[in-house]
């Protein structure tokens, strides 16, 4: 295959395979602002504390267990534990763990989590290439920007018939940020996109129950990746085009909905436009889809909403997420355990009136069998709000009707940590040591975070070892 710098660029009738690879293969570190650089470190440190609070909860140990009993004992790293899994288990098990409380960053147009998807894959690569920290920004970076487009392609369509776009799209994330740590050329990132083609998946069944399985779909992303970059690089041969081909990504996968694509938006300002900048880091455990909601409740009931005396309530949801957050209606008023409760308004709506606050504590089993929270998340009804702004921000309003006849009400045009409010480096280092501190001991915490935002200086398998468990 020929060098990424002797590869030329890809014409006007190019595919988009062709367009992103080339772009992934000539991305260097001094092509990326400083801004972004220190975004993606932001983003890094967030994906890792929402991973290390994750081994506190019952979904880590049976997943990190399964893991070790696919692959056995290997050299790379599971975020909080003592044992080293091979490449490919470690990072389906750091997968799961980043995004198994959905604590973790949302880039709000593609509607997908991208650093869950990248980040696991990226890293166990370079730990395992020798690879600098410097590379490995560089490729998680990639990564993002190339997923983040290719989510919003879709337009948010994926949800609409019942596919999680991180599970679809972050293995194309996970591919390119992988392929690019292995050395792959603009070819050969190319045919590692048309494998990837056929390892992709993730389907939102898990709503009907709050079932674990989207937990595992940003591991099962990287692993996909890597899988698709190890046969690329044996010169397997794949599929030209793999996103607008007739049975590529959206057509396949959409339907009818593929009309409504904009294939333009998958290699738009590449290069030039950054969407690392744009990938919102949350400020709530659990769906994005909820926060603005959460954040209403919470001020009304600072406003001096007394809970206790409301007759009922309405949420202005925004109509893509409906199927989401708000059905079945029995399910979503009576969550069945915290995964539920993550996805449902009216559990949002209630917690955050009862208690003025929306974190890990509100989703503990004593909180979701509160009989007064249950009592006032079943006064919770909704209605479509068209005004609402969605994919670019998600946007809630809640209304509440006293038993007096007073109406009190509160909008969240665009929702807290999305591009256009986003979050600090304060509130982001903040969120990591609260979360990190479930998982490790402080003074491993503090090591930590030094050393992601001193990734520069470091090789990646140095900011690995930081991350193991005692």
């Amino acid at each position: 295959m020929a060098s990424a710098a002797s590869t030329p660029a890809p014409g006007a009738g190019a595919t988009i395979s062709r367009r992103l690879a080339h772009f992934a293969a000539g991305l260097s570190w001094e092509a990326i602002p400083d801004e972004v650089r220190r975004r993606g470190r932001h983003l890094m440190l967030d994906a890792i504390g929402c991973g290390l609070a994750a081994t506190r909860f019952d979904f880590a140990a049976p997943s990190v267990a399964a893991a070790a009993e696919l692959g056995g004992p290997g050299r790379r790293v599971v975020l909080g534990h003592a044992q080293r899994l091979p490449l490919r288990d470690a990072v389906m098990a750091n997968g799961i763990l980043m995004h198994g409380l959905d604590y973790d960053d949302t880039h709000s147009e593609g509607v997908l989590h991208l650093s869950v998807a990248t980040l696991p894959a990226a890293l166990g690569v370079a730990a395992e290439a020798g690879r600098a920290g410097r590379d490995l920004l560089v490729a998680y970076v990639a990564g993002l920007e190339v997923g983040a487009r290719l989510g919003a392609v879709a337009k948010g369509g994926f949800h609409q018939v019942g596919f999680h776009p991180t599970g679809l799209v972050g293995a194309f994330c996970a591919t390119i940020a992988a392929g690019k740590l292995r050395g792959l050329d603009a070819e050969g990132l190319a045919a590692a996109q048309g494998i990837a083609l056929s390892v992709a998946a993730g389907s939102l069944e898990f709503l009907a129950e709050g079932a674990w399985t989207k937990r595992l779909h940003p591991g099962w992303a990287g692993v996909g990746g890597i899988t698709a970059v190890a046969l690329a690089a044996q010169g397997f041969v794949a599929p030209g085009a793999a996103y607008e081909g007739r049975f590529g990504l959206y057509k396949s996968h959409l339907g009818p909905l593929d009309a409504q694509c904009d294939y333009g938006r998958a290699s738009e300002g590449l290069g030039r436009s950054w969407e690392t900048l744009n990938v919102a880091v949350k400020p709530f455990p659990a769906c994005h889809f909820v926060h603005a909601f959460a954040d209403a409740a919470i001020a009304l009931r600072r406003s001096g909403v007394d809970p206790e005396r409301i007759r009922s309530i309405t949420a202005l949801v925004p109509p893509q997420v409906v199927k989401t957050v708000c059905e079945p209606p029995a399910s979503k008023r009576c969550p069945a355990n915290d995964y539920d409760a993550k996805f449902s308004v009216p559990y949002a709506i209630a917690a955050s009136l009862r208690a003025g606050r929306f974190g890990l504590a509100e989703l503990e089993e004593a909180a979701l069998r509160d009989p007064a929270t249950l009592a006032l998340a079943a006064k919770v009804d909704w209605q479509e709000d068209p005004q609402s702004g969605f994919p670019r921000y998600y946007a809630g309003e809640v209304i509440v009707r006293m038993a007096d006849g007073t109406e009190h009400r509160h909008r969240e045009a665009v929702n807290r940590g999305n591009a256009e409010r986003p979050l600090g480096e304060a509130d982001i280092v903040a969120k990591f040591l609260d979360n990190a501190a479930l998982g490790v001991s402080p003074q491993q915490a503090r090591r930590i975070l030094d050393a992601v935002l001193g990734l520069d200086a470091l090789e990646a398998g140095a900011l690995e070892e930081t991350l193991a468990g005692g």
